[in-house]
């Protein structure tokens, strides 16, 4: 009898922020636009670097203390990366996962976020703060993609385990987490004028 099963899963993590905590989704916005709109050696970063709106990933590292909600917000993260690792089966030790950045993302109509991993990291993720009408989704990649040479394309509709790519489009107040190694993008932004806004994260071993 034929035995057919997957093997080498990728998991992902998806689920409401206030599953683990409340964080009032406004407070957040608002402290990501005004940080965003003081941050000038950030602002400087992006323009130097051509990157389309607002990072704050090269320019500050003091989130939570700069403003009390990104503190609570660490908190209610802790307890979702934690269930993420038990859910994963992490062999930890004596050791735990800490949160080692988390910065601002504010993405224009138009813009978009090439192909990337987070190098280093263990549990990389992101929340969503603000996801107006046609804003893109998070596209992940199939890490096996480069081993597949000359797999034909898959049937439409096939299953999400089976596809090369994924779209996961979450709501405002979604967390999603993965393994730092999964390839991820975010494609162009088609809101016609507002900004896709979100707070994304690493967590490290140690």
């Amino acid at each position: 009898m034929s035995d057919i099963k997957s093997l080498f899963a990728t998991r992902l993590y998806h689920a409401p922020l206030s599953e683990q905590g409340a964080i009032d989704p406004a407070e957040l916005e608002n402290s990501c636009l005004v940080i965003a709109d003081d941050d000038e050696a950030g602002q400087d970063w992006c323009e130097e670097h051509g990157y389309p709106g607002y990072t704050s990933y090269a320019s500050l590292t003091d989130l939570p203390w700069r403003f009390p909600i990104f503190a609570d917000l660490v908190k209610v993260l802790d307890a979702h990366v934690a269930a993420f690792a038990k859910d994963l089966e992490f062999d930890l030790g004596d050791k735990g996962l800490k949160l080692e950045d988390i910065w601002i993302n504010i993405l224009p109509p138009g813009g978009i976020h090439t192909s990337h991993i987070h190098p280093h990291s263990v549990i990389s993720g992101t929340t969503y703060v603000a996801m107006p009408e046609g804003a893109s989704a998070l596209k992940l990649e199939d890490p096996r993609l480069p081993m597949m040479m000359a797999a034909p394309t898959r049937v439409t509709g096939a299953r999400d385990e089976l596809c090369p790519f994924i779209y996961i489009k979450p709501a405002v107040g979604d967390v999603l987490l993965w393994e730092s190694w999964l390839r991820h993008e975010v494609p162009m932004n088609m809101a016609e004028e507002e900004e896709r806004i979100s707070v994304s994260f690493n967590y490290s071993w140690g």
